[in-house]
């Protein structure tokens, strides 16, 4: 079913208002977007009578400080892409809404591209047989030996932020920071000593760069076990972020370490993904079944 079939049947306005009238939390993440996507989700939303809220707003949330509100968003970005300071930090401050973009350190401090790029590059060309995807189900030390290999024969230009942008944009009271590792490996590949390092090293080394006390950490490709959220917690880490499409509800926010999160596909439309963020187009349709029902059992009501 296309997106337009939900607006013109009424689905979406349906849902919206569901979401709205409801204590539900829209948590959105996204990578590089373009800044015209970005603003046009962004006005939307506000168009729409939603909410915005900061990561330190949802920990108080699930604290009992604040009351659980309805039809909130809250709006986190991964990696620190250096593309995220105009088509990002730009709009926040424009529309003056809280957003954490949660960073990657090693691609910020060296300048080098991001692991994946390199390897889809080297499979583009033929140079390796792997994709990213396929190093992503193998263990690190394996991932580790082609990519090193792989960087050995290719030049790529800078991808991230750089330690100036990060300081630069740690001055805005729009913008927060999070952890997304040191390097961005699959953590539940890596030994328990990888973990900790990638987990750890990479909130000290963010705190010195903004100066900002780092609470929240994005799981990369949302992979975590219990160990990883052991050594979240000994870190001193109050919250961490999945890629489970889901809605923040009363019932699931006081599991502060798999928080779940809806992504604004930067491949999409404009429509498809409003269909995504309100939870229409989820990967189970877990949520469009449930407000489904609410809204059948509304009618008969």
């Amino acid at each position: 079913m296309g997106a337009g079939i939900f607006y013109l049947t009424g689905h979406l306005k349906a849902v919206r208002k569901l979401i709205l009238d409801r204590e539900i939390i829209l948590c959105l993440c996204s990578h590089n977007p373009d800044k015209k996507l970005f603003e046009n989700c962004v006005r939307w939303l506000q168009k729409k009578g939603f909410t915005f809220i900061s990561v330190n707003d949802l920990a108080a949330i699930a604290r009992g400080e604040t009351a659980f509100p309805k039809g909130a968003v809250l709006i986190t970005i991964d990696d620190g892409w250096k593309n995220n300071k105009a088509n990002i930090v730009t709009i926040a401050n424009k529309y003056r809404i809280p957003v954490t973009i949660f960073i990657t350190t090693e691609p910020v401090a060296t300048g080098n591209a991001y692991w994946w790029s390199y390897i889809n590059k080297a499979h583009s060309t033929g140079m390796i047989g792997q994709s990213a995807s396929d190093l992503k189900i193998v263990t690190d030390d394996v991932r580790l030996q082609i990519l090193e290999t792989v960087k050995a024969r290719l030049s790529l230009k800078r991808e991230a932020l750089t330690i100036e942008e990060l300081k630069e944009i740690a001055e805005s009271r729009y913008i927060s920071f999070g952890c997304h590792t040191v390097t961005h490996p699959i953590l539940t590949n890596c030994t328990e000593n990888k973990a900790r390092f990638e987990i750890c090293e990479s909130g000290k080394i963010l705190e010195q760069w903004v100066g900002q006390k780092i609470t929240s950490f994005a799981y990369p490709n949302g992979d975590f076990t219990t160990r990883e959220i052991k050594i979240l917690k000994e870190a001193g880490y109050q919250m961490a972020f999945t890629t489970d499409e889901k809605y923040i509800t009363p019932e699931n926010i006081r599991a502060l370490y798999t928080l779940p999160r809806i992504e604004i596909v930067e491949t999409f439309s404009f429509a498809e993904n409003i269909c995504r963020i309100t939870g229409i187009w989820s990967k189970k349709r877990e949520q469009f079944n449930f407000l489904k029902s609410r809204i059948i059992k509304t009618k008969l009501n």
